[in-house]
């Protein structure tokens, strides 16, 4: 039997942290009495520098129960480090993985299902929302928008899939020799390629507490995923500055023509209104090729993407 470990990112969850321990305590205690999981399986708390008791809470629960296990990060570092964090730290002493968020809107019950898919083989098994129903308007359009945009940039993403999946140590292995510190672990997990499927569930409402990932947090995300996997805006910029300079030329040998026939007449608007567009244009473009030379700096600057302040193993 394969020892499981599953981890869970948290920032200021003391409100539904308790519920959690009890729901994911029970389900790892029937699946190791239907001996389909080790004994020696632990749930791991990854606490990503919380303002509130989320870490005392952690602390107490690995004292009153070795299952759980906590890892306390020295700061606030994100979410997807927060995650980075728990699966290096964790891949060598466990055979499978399964990350997943606090909050509870991942199914649990859905683990029996990847654990029949890594049984026939799979090295990754990526959980997905069968439906957004649930969801506003807002939040599932911009949700829809952004899944079909990364594809359009050529970004490889499981469709309506977040970090609830389950990976193998082969898989985590493998995945520690992406060092990039603008990490989108949507897109990565499906680089390192292996046999994958996909488990299917109904995500749930939140159980307590606040969503962490207000709009302009989504927005931050989902800029990181496109420039951090795609180099298609910049050619979209190339492309758009040589449809301008095309459009530059025939309106100079238009403005020839007339000024030789004389027909010139004050265009106060089209020069003001093309200038206006040329300028626009041009800090656009900057705008974007810059993204990417930050992106470079921080990337050769090679920080550590998080130091971990204490284990409790």
């Amino acid at each position: 039997m394969e020892k499981l470990y599953v981890v869970i990112p948290c920032y200021n969850e003391e409100e539904v942290l308790e519920e959690t321990k009890r729901r994911l305590k029970e389900k790892i205690s029937t699946l190791i009495k239907n001996k389909r999981i080790s004994k020696e399986s632990k749930v791991v708390f990854v606490n990503d520098g919380s303002k509130d008791k989320t870490w005392d809470l952690i602390c107490s629960f690995h004292q009153e129960d070795r299952l759980f296990e906590g890892i306390n990060l020295s700061r606030n570092r994100g979410h997807q480090n927060a995650l980075v964090a728990g699966l290096l730290t964790v891949r060598d002493d466990a055979d499978i993985v399964i990350s997943m968020d606090a909050d509870l809107q991942d199914d649990i019950d859905a683990i029996d299902e990847m654990l029949d898919k890594r049984k026939d083989g799979c090295e990754i098994v990526y959980g997905v929302r069968s439906s957004r129903k649930k969801d506003s308007f807002f939040k599932r359009f911009t949700a829809q928008a952004f899944y079909r945009f990364m594809s359009m940039m050529g970004v490889d993403v499981i469709y309506n899939h977040a970090d609830y999946r389950l990976t193998s140590k082969r898989v985590l292995n493998e995945f520690a020799n992406y060092k990039e510190v603008n990490l989108f672990l949507r897109g990565i997990f499906p680089l390192v390629g292996f046999k994958s499927d996909i488990v299917y569930y109904e995500r749930a409402e939140r159980f307590a507490g606040e969503s962490k990932y207000p709009l302009k947090k989504m927005l931050n995300f989902a800029w990181d995923g496109i420039t951090s996997f795609s180099v298609k805006p910049i050619r979209l910029v190339l492309n758009l500055g040589i449809l301008i300079l095309i459009l530059s030329v025939c309106m100079i040998i238009y403005c020839i023509i007339r000024k030789f026939g004389g027909k010139t007449v004050e265009g106060w608007t089209f020069i003001v209104c093309s200038l206006w567009l040329l300028g626009g244009v041009q800090m656009l473009s900057l705008g974007v090729i810059g993204e990417y030379i930050g992106k470079i700096y921080s990337e050769t600057k090679a920080r550590p993407r998080y130091i971990i302040q204490e284990y409790l193993k």
